[in-house]
C-alpha cells in the first residue's frame, strides 16, 4: 500500500513551491495584488477564474514557480486540492495562505494506486505537502490507509479474493493490534449459522462460506458490533444475473471492507470500546447443491425465512451474524452492506442511504458525514412496509414481490433480528465509483467509512 506518511510533513521553513488556492468570488482581488509576470501567466493559461482554472505561475528565479488553483470547495473538504495531488511534479509543497487541514486526506490519496494488476506500476516519487499541524497528520494517515484499505479490497478481482481471503484479512488486523479471531465454518456453521452456510454451500471447497469474528479491547468498557456484508462473489444464484448485473460483483464484499477498516480505525486509535467485528463471507455460487426460489430457511435466531429469491442472499446472511453480535447485548451496531440495486436507483452512486433505530444515532451519522465531506442520506424504516415481508409459509420472505421500496424492505428485514432496545444502524453502501473525480479514482469507493468513523470517534474517543 502507498506509504501515506511520506506525503506529508510538519512545516519547518524547508525549502517548498508555493501553492495558491483561490476562490472564484476573491480571484479578481487576488490577482490585482500579483506582480506583472503572474499577471502574464495567468492570461496566458487563459485563466478567468472558474473552479478547476490552473496555472504555473513564474518565480524570482529562472528555475522557481508555484502552482495556481481556482477552487471553490469549502476549506474543510477533503478534496480541496485533491486534483494537484497527482498532478504536480514531485516535490515539497505548502500553501501560500492557510493550513491545508482536512485536505490532507484528499492529497494523500490522490497519490494511491491499485498497482496489483499492473506489469508497470507508476513510478513516480511523492509529493510531500507541509502542514503547521503535525499533530494531524497521524490521524490524516490512518483515515487515508483505511479508505486505501476499502478501495484494494474492492479493486480485486474475486479469484483473488474469496472468504479465505477475507479470513487472511482479518486474521493479519488482529496480530496487528493484539486482537483475537474466531472463524465458523464446515459443519459448525451449517449448525450455528444455517442461513450463512446455505446462502455459501454451492461455492467450491477452497471458497467455503465461514463467519469471521474479532474482539479486541477492555471487557469492561462498552461493547460495539460492527457487522459487514462479505459476499465475495454475487452470480444472483439460481436467479442467475444477466452478464451486465454481475460484472462488478467482485465488489458484494464491499461491506466486509468498509467494516474491516472501521475495525482497524478502532484499534488504531484505541478508542475506549470493546470491539466485536463480525465478517459472514460467502460466495454465492451455482451448483446442483445451490439453494433454491421457494426453500425456506432456518435462521440462528430461529425465525424461518420463505426465500423468494436467490439475488437476495445479503440479508440472509447479515441476519444471521446480526443475530450473533446481539447475543452479547452490545450498547451499538454498525452494518455495512452493498445490499440492494433500489438504494442506487433511489440516491445514485454518491449517496448511501442511512437507517436507524435510534434518533440520537441516526442525527450522529448524519451530521458526521457532513463534516467530513461524506454525505449520508436517511431512508425510513417504514412500518406500513413490514406486511410486505409476510409469508404463506414461514415467518417472513427475504425479498418481497413487486420490487417497491426495495431498500426499505431490505432495511425492515434485517430490523426483525435487531431488539429495539439496542441502537443499530444500516448503511446500504455502494462501495463503488462510476466515474472519477479529484482523489477519488473510478472503481472501488470508501463510502460511508468517514461519518461511521466520526461517530464512533465522538462517541468513544
Amino acid at each position: 500500500m502507498t506509504d501515506f506518511s511520506s506525503l506529508l510533513a510538519p512545516d519547518r521553513g524547508q525549502p517548498a513551491r508555493t501553492i495558491h488556492v483561490v476562490h472564484p468570488d476573491r480571484f479578481e482581488e487576488w490577482l490585482i495584488a500579483q506582480p506583472a509576470r503572474t499577471r502574464t501567466a495567468v492570461a496566458a493559461n487563459k485563466v478567468v477564474g472558474k473552479p478547476g482554472n490552473r496555472a504555473i505561475l513564474p518565480g524570482d528565479a529562472p528555475d522557481d514557480w508555484a502552482m495556481l488553483l481556482v477552487c471553490n470547495e469549502d476549506v474543510t473538504s477533503p478534496w480541496r486540492i485533491a486534483s494537484l495531488g497527482d498532478g504536480l511534479p514531485e516535490g515539497t509543497y505548502r500553501l501560500a495562505e492557510g493550513e491545508p487541514g482536512a485536505a490532507m486526506l484528499g492529497w494523500c490519496l490522490a497519490q494511491h494506486r491499485f498497482t496489483r494488476y499492473r506489469s508497470a506500476p507508476d513510478a513516480q516519487g511523492p509529493r510531500v505537502l507541509l502542514t503547521g499541524e503535525p499533530g494531524r497528520i497521524e490521524e490524516i494517515v490512518r483515515l487515508a490507509e483505511a479508505t486505501a484499505l476499502v478501495r484494494d479490497l474492492v479493486d480485486t478481482g474475486a479469484s483473488d479474493l474469496g472468504p479465505a481471503d477475507l479470513e487472511a484479512q482479518v486474521e493479519l488486523l488482529a496480530k496487528a493490534h493484539g486482537a483475537t479471531t474466531r472463524v465458523t465454518r464446515g459443519d459448525a456453521l451449517a449448525v450455528e449459522y444455517p442461513m450463512i452456510h446455505v446462502v455459501g454451500q454451492a461455492a467450491s471447497k477452497e471458497r467455503a462460506p465461514r463467519l469471521i469474528e474479532l474482539e479486541w479491547g477492555d471487557p469492561a468498557h462498552p461493547r460495539i458490533a460492527l457487522v459487514g456484508k462479505g459476499v465475495c462473489f454475487d452470480s444472483g444464484g439460481l436467479d442467475v444475473k444477466t452478464s451486465g448485473g454481475m460484472r462488478l460483483m467482485k465488489k458484494d464484499m464491499g461491506g466486509a471492507a468498509h467494516m474491516i477498516a472501521l475495525a482497524g480505525l478502532v484499534m488504531g486509535a484505541k478508542l475506549k470500546v470493546r470491539l466485536h467485528l463480525l465478517v459472514p463471507a460467502v460466495e454465492n455460487a451455482i451448483a446442483g447443491n445451490a439453494f433454491r426460489p421457494g426453500d425456506v430457511l432456518r435462521s440462528r435466531a430461529g425465525l424461518t425465512v420463505e426465500n423468494t429469491n436467490t439475488d437476495a442472499e445479503g440479508r440472509l446472511i447479515l441476519a444471521d451474524a446480526l443475530t450473533r453480535a446481539v447475543e452479547d447485548r452490545p450498547e451499538l451496531i454498525v452494518d455495512f452492506a452493498t445490499l440492494t440495486g433500489a438504494a442506487r436507483v433511489a440516491l445514485g452512486p454518491d449517496l448511501p442511504p442511512l437507517f436507524a433505530n435510534d434518533e440520537e444515532l441516526a442525527a450522529d451519522f448524519l451530521a458526521a458525514g457532513t463534516a467530513a465531506h461524506d454525505p449520508l442520506w436517511r431512508l425510513p424504516l417504514w412500518d406500513g412496509y413490514d406486511d410486505m415481508l409476510k409469508s404463506d409459509v414461514a415467518d417472513m420472505v427475504n425479498a418481497p414481490d413487486g420490487g417497491f421500496a426495495g431498500a426499505v424492505t431490505a432495511a425492515l428485514f434485517l430490523r426483525r433480528f435487531v431488539p429495539k432496545d439496542i441502537a443499530w444502524a444500516h448503511v446500504d453502501t455502494f462501495a463503488w465509483r462510476p466515474a472519477p473525480r479529484p482523489g477519488r479514482p473510478k472503481g472501488g469507493a470508501a463510502l460511508g467509512l468517514a461519518a461511521a468513523w466520526g461517530v464512533l470517534r465522538k462517541r468513544y474517543g
